[in-house]
């Protein structure tokens, strides 16, 4: 498992976040998504074998959102 961190444009309203967060959770091998709305930035837990950071930056993008910067931590 690793942790991406996605820096996102501005997020305007909770429901931008809301439709982030289920895009994201929806991915196949995401299991833990975490949208910070004052910080402009997703968390998300996901395995590497079954999808990438790049992908889960694509599926923001594709919603119309602009994605910064994306980091990855493997997890411990």
């Amino acid at each position: 498992m690793a942790k991406a961190i996605l820096q996102l444009g501005e997020l305007t309203c909770p429901s931008c976040m809301t439709k982030i967060q289920k895009a994201v959770q929806n991915q196949d091998g995401v299991s833990d998504v975490k949208v910070l709305f004052n910080a402009g930035k997703v968390k998300a837990d996901f395995d590497e074998s079954k999808v990438s950071a790049d992908q889960l930056g694509k599926v923001i993008t594709e919603l119309g959102y602009e994605v910064k910067k994306i980091k990855v931590k493997e997890a411990a």
